[in-house]
């Protein structure tokens, strides 16, 4: 089949429309192994939580013990991923944090920000809440627990990482979809 050159550019528009959209974009991330793994294929049909976290920024590490309480509240629904987005750690530096922090979950790096960039978070600790059809419904803090970096509440009055699962296994929407947590920026490690 002859396309000619208005065929040719109709899908070349056509791909780069796709590419525009996000559908093109990369979702992919290394294990501490440096395989690299796609969490969304890898989470059998389950609502995906990426979880950014840095060695370095002293809320990610606060935040530890209510990552586990939720990721093992919602085990049967959702993926929790944690996913570390400085390009100068190590595996072996992050798998001593892991264990440290007692993390049961799935450790991800993000060298190239691949998934930092797909799930629009911009601090770290922060969440990226995705449906079963892979549409990205929250992404922000995990809870109101900071007021700023030096102080924290006693206890959060919101709950925004349960509210988006909770959306995302029945439906419906959440009151806000992006809400900018505490802590450290991701642009600090460039």
């Amino acid at each position: 089949m002859a396309w000619g050159k208005s065929g040719s550019r109709m899908i070349l528009l056509a791909m780069a429309m796709v590419m525009s959209c996000g559908f093109g974009r990369a979702q992919t991330g290394l294990d501490l192994d440096g395989r690299v793994v796609n969490p969304f294929a890898a989470s059998s049909g389950k609502i995906v939580v990426l979880v950014f976290v840095r060695r370095d920024c002293p809320v990610s590490g606060r935040y530890a013990p209510a990552i586990q309480r939720i990721s093992k509240r919602y085990a049967d629904d959702a993926t929790f991923w944690l996913v570390y987005p400085d390009k100068s750690e190590t595996a072996q530096a992050i798998r001593k944090s892991v264990a440290e922090y007692g993390y049961q979950l799935p450790v991800l790096r993000d060298p190239q920000r691949e998934l930092v960039k797909l799930a629009h978070v911009q601090i770290t600790p922060e969440v990226a809440v995705f449906d079963r059809n892979r549409h990205l419904i929250y992404d922000g803090r995990i809870d109101d627990s900071y007021i700023d970096l030096s102080r924290a509440r006693p206890a959060p009055t919101t709950h925004e990482l349960e509210d988006a699962i909770q959306a995302a296994m029945t439906g419906g929407s959440v009151a806000r979809n992006e809400v900018r947590g505490v802590g450290c920026y991701i642009s600090d490690l460039d």
